[in-house]
């Protein structure tokens, strides 16, 4: 046993390396064929020793995996080993497909336990009945009361069309519950939401890229088109971490004549370089367009927004994007393994790279820098206007959205504010439709008394600077001298749960009132709610609703029009 599954890590091992050694021409090829070789050879015999002589028990598949993720992360955060077991996980990210109840799950804190956290609609969990708060205790006849969440995740998941017995404790109730739910083929929706805003301007939000993702653009904005009369659309791709690269591709091909091309790829193997063009007849070629972007778009996500703004088909929205100009391949390992391997970069059609860190040249410490915009290269659209690489795609409308405060990430992260709502919705079996609906004071209010109840806390970053800074001047000796200064911070800065959530009332409330509507109208719900009020949607409105501006944002920069002007 010990034999296969040191060969197992070995091979697998060797297979990551060899894609590297295997692109370098010539000479060098053959020398890191020979490095590729002597270093399998010292960790085969570097991992026989430690297996038969470490004076503890060694875990041999454990040992070599972080091995493998050791070595990998000195390359980038997006070329990763799944071994046979989490295979679907990498499935998942292609495919958006699963065989299982569709139901997101979540760990309670440290209190043990796995909780239903979101049902998907018109899924099994859904449809069983099942709540958010439901406490998973057994599944089928085994004890998860006490288990992790990736494990309860693996027992939920399997083949559709088999059964399984859930057993669960609903908050409020004194006995548990049994649920018998089928599981199905699960295909989780990216297209969230769309509808139309101001009468006459259709809005689709996008939340990643599958292989079905342009499909079902496609289908919103056909529906919008036709059902709705709309005559200009906002693609909303904000906290899109990007997917499937023919997914963006064909979605930029519903709106820009076919044969366009959208992005070049360029790597190592030469023969692998290729250039992606749109392979089908548009949807519509001059409706105004507007994407929202913020710092979570990324990938295909910015393949899309980036290649509109270069045909000068679209206006961006929003905040610079991520910056991720990396394409990651599948390649198959021994033992049903994978490696999602980076195989090169893209270009899209000004000729930029949009890739912001440089995971090329790292420090002495490893670490790795962003590419400063000092550095960065002028490009030009198709219209002559300048844009620029090495940062990611920058919007023509930058709207700086509030910062959120440090108490509302702990609000969002424990389950103070869940459970509320829990015991909330089950008191209001049903609330106003989401454009009526808010939250009062007196639930303000509540929240507020049951958090200090559950003695909610929050890590308050200028605390612990001050607790910092604090230790570093008594270690200087500066502290001795006069601690009065200190004492007048520590005061000021002392944690006051009343205060901080007066003090951010609106936020609380808006939070509060995504997580209520969530309940009833799901994450569709959810996304309508947070649009209220949304600084970017509404400068997207704005300047699709203005003709004039629209067309100038996307015009041939004045400066050059003259300069043509007057060489004629």
């Amino acid at each position: 046993m010990y034999r296969l599954v040191q060969r197992r890590g070995i091979i697998g091992l060797f297979c990551l390396l060899f894609v590297a050694s295997s692109v370098v021409p010539g000479w060098a090829q053959k020398d890191n064929r020979f490095e590729v070789s002597k270093n399998l050879d010292i960790f085969n015999s570097l991992l026989k020793e430690v297996e038969m002589f470490y004076v503890d028990s060694v875990d041999v598949d454990k040992t070599v995996q972080r091995g493998i993720e050791a070595m990998l992360a000195g390359l980038d955060p997006y070329t990763e080993y799944y071994p046979e077991q989490k295979t679907e996980e990498l499935s998942l990210m292609t495919t958006g497909e699963y065989g299982g109840i569709g139901s997101l799950i979540r760990q309670r804190n440290n209190e043990g336990g796995v909780m239903i956290a979101e049902p998907t609609e018109g899924m099994p969990a859904d449809l069983a009945g099942l709540k958010p708060g439901d406490l998973i205790l057994a599944i089928d006849t085994i004890d998860v009361s006490k288990a992790t969440n990736s494990r309860v995740s693996e027992l939920l998941k399997g083949v559709p069309n088999t059964k399984m017995v859930l057993t669960i404790q609903r908050p409020g109730e004194k006995k548990p519950r049994k649920f018998e739910i089928t599981r199905k083929q699960i295909t989780t929706p990216q297209v969230t939401y769309y509808g139309v805003k101001n009468d006459s301007i259709g809005y689709i939000y996008l939340k990643a890229f599958t292989i079905k993702s342009a499909q079902e653009v496609k289908e919103a904005f056909l529906d919008l088109k036709k059902n709705h009369n709309i005559k200009s659309l906002v693609l909303d791709l904000r906290g899109n971490g990007g997917g499937v690269l023919e997914g963006a591709v064909q979605i930029v091909g519903m709106f820009v004549p076919k044969g366009s091309e959208v992005l070049s790829t360029k790597g190592k193997i030469k023969q692998w370089d290729r250039t992606y063009r749109t392979s089908t007849e548009p949807l519509d070629t001059v409706m105004p367009l507007a994407i929202l972007i913020n710092g979570g778009t990324a990938s295909a996500a910015e393949i899309v927004s980036g290649s509109l703004q270069d045909m000068d088909r679209a206006v961006l929205v929003g905040q610079r994007s991520f910056g991720k100009g990396l394409v990651q391949a599948p390649r198959d390992l021994p033992y049903n393994g994978k490696v999602k391997i980076t195989m090169s970069k893209y270009y899209i059609p000004s000729g930029r790279c949009i890739q912001q860190i440089d995971y090329s040249h790292r420090k002495e410490d490893g670490s790795v820098a962003a590419i400063p915009d000092s550095l960065t290269s002028v490009f030009y659209t198709s219209k002559k206007r300048p844009v620029r690489d090495g940062g990611g795609v920058r919007p023509e409308f930058e709207v700086k959205e509030p910062k959120v405060p440090t108490m509302m990430y702990y609000l969002a992260a424990d389950t103070v504010l869940f459970d509320f709502v829990t015991d909330w919705a089950q008191k209001h079996k049903t609330i106003a439709p989401i454009e009526e609906f808010t939250v009062s004071d007196e639930d303000f209010e509540a929240l507020k008394q049951y958090a200090k109840s559950k003695n909610f806390t929050y890590d308050r970053q200028s605390e612990k600077v001050l607790r910092n800074l604090k230790e570093v001047a008594e270690f200087e000796g500066y502290l001795e001298e006069d601690s009065t200064a200190f004492k007048e911070l520590e005061a000021k800065l002392t944690p006051n749960l009343e205060k901080d959530f007066d003090r951010f009332k609106d936020e609380v409330k808006r939070v509060m009132a995504a997580e209520i509507v969530k309940r009833y109208y799901y994450q569709r719900g959810e996304l309508q709610e947070s649009l209220k009020d949304d600084l970017v949607l509404e400068k997207a409105l704005e300047v699709l609703g203005d003709p004039d501006l629209y067309r100038r944002t996307l015009s041939v920069p004045v400066e050059l029009e003259a300069a043509t002007k007057g060489t004629e």
